[in-house]
């Protein structure tokens, strides 16, 4: 694909090394959270929870705070200063002596927020509105690329002990801070820039736009729970395939290596053509039916290549997030950029601390009475109710209207 301007495939490098970092970790974040706790793997699943909502707290209130530092200073100052701030996350946790390290490592993560606000930002700065979600979905391939990589390479390393993902993530994360420094220019010109404003500097001042240009209540609706129910992944996988299915942590990881590839390969070659042929909102509608499905059958695999097959399918649902994302942006002035992917950073960050809550939860419950996958049911629940919202509130409505 031809990027429109040199600044989007560094920002699109960030999100890969980010998600490497992140992925390196997960299959043997079970195994430090029993040896650190002392627990069992049931309640290290609950641990796990708790630890990626204290991830997301920190992240609601930083997320429009970056966001609206990077409308007033520019995306690249503050990419650089959240990577900087990932590799010491990532070196804390390396040397994390007991459980609360780990928790405050995640803290200081959640506080510099995640990179996909600055990087959503940096497209919506240089790619015309008719592109954007083409270009928004390559966000998702090199998330998927990074969870092709990052999976698969923890579970190599975890044979050299649960802490050495971490400092490869640290390394990764310390080498792209170097590259945004030195190679990455700027996007947002001064002439664009607005002032700082503290009111705008939370999840309502970012979405103010929005919400007195209309009809974007449903969308941001469907976004928050697509992602509560996206969460069962991160939250639950690793726990869920070990108890479930038996699998050790280089097979956890190379069943997540599998899915970044299909979502990879989505997001590259399907997104741009699903919009072009269908039209953002029943491209929305397309994913999310789609992810119901594979969360309900999820529930009720056994066996590896069922898991698998469903994997396959399942990557359609990479569609929903490009096409929600496109059509606000296409409602937001270029002065609030920033701000909008600020804001959905914190509803990602809202669906961050439920999610975790709720599907740890439930995993934990249903395993204790031999129904492991009770979390992917109530994840399939929600993302029918998310593809109720869009139907009814925006494809309906816009045909009343019409």
């Amino acid at each position: 694909m031809r990027f429109h301007h040199r600044a989007v495939p560094i920002a699109l490098a960030a999100i890969l090394i980010d998600t490497i970092g992140f992925g390196i970790v997960i299959p043997v974040l079970p195994t430090l959270i029993v040896h650190l706790a002392r627990v069992d793997l049931p309640q290290a699943t609950r641990i796990g929870g708790y630890m990626l909502i204290a991830f997301a707290v920190a992240q609601f209130f930083a997320g429009p705070i970056l966001g609206n530092l990077g409308d007033r200073f520019g995306r690249r100052a503050v990419l650089l200063s959240a990577m900087t701030a990932f590799a010491a996350d990532y070196a804390l946790m390396a040397l994390a002596p007991t459980i609360g390290w780990l928790f405050l490592g995640r803290i200081i993560a959640g506080i510099t927020g995640a990179t996909y606000g600055p990087v959503n930002a940096v497209i919506a700065d240089v790619t015309p509105p008719e592109k954007r979600g083409a270009t928004f979905g390559l966000v998702g391939a090199a998330f998927g690329a990074g969870f092709i990589l990052g999976p698969a390479i923890g579970g190599l390393l975890s044979t050299l002990g649960p802490r050495a993902p971490f400092v490869a993530a640290a390394c990764l994360a310390l080498a792209n801070a170097t590259t945004i420094a030195f190679i990455m220019p700027e996007t947002l010109p001064p002439e664009r820039r607005r002032p700082f404003d503290w009111k705008r500097a939370n999840v309502f001042g970012a979405f103010a736009p929005l919400l007195r240009a209309g009809g974007a209540t449903p969308l941001l609706a469907a976004a928050l729970l697509w992602q509560i129910a996206h969460m069962v992944y991160p939250a639950t996988w690793a726990f869920y395939a070990e108890i479930a299915l038996g699998w050790d942590g280089r097979a956890i990881g190379w069943s997540l290596a599998a899915t970044g590839a299909a979502m990879m390969l989505v997001q590259i070659f399907l997104i741009g053509r699903a919009i072009k042929r269908f039209g953002e909102e029943r491209t929305v509608l397309i994913g999310l039916a789609v992810g119901m499905v594979e969360f309900c059958l999820i529930a009720f695999a056994t066996r590896g290549w069922e898991v698998y097959t469903l994997i396959l399918f399942g990557a359609l649902a990479g569609l929903v997030f490009p096409s929600i994302n496109a059509i606000l942006s296409s409602r937001v002035d270029a002065t609030h950029q920033g701000a909008l992917q600020g804001g959905m950073a914190s509803l990602s960050s809202i669906a961050a601390i439920v999610g975790p809550l709720v599907m740890t939860q439930s995993l934990a419950f249903g395993a204790d009475r031999g129904l492991p996958g009770a979390a992917f049911l109530l994840a399939g629940a929600l993302a029918g109710l998310a593809l109720v919202t869009i139907w009814l509130g925006v494809v309906r409505r816009r045909g009343a209207l019409a």
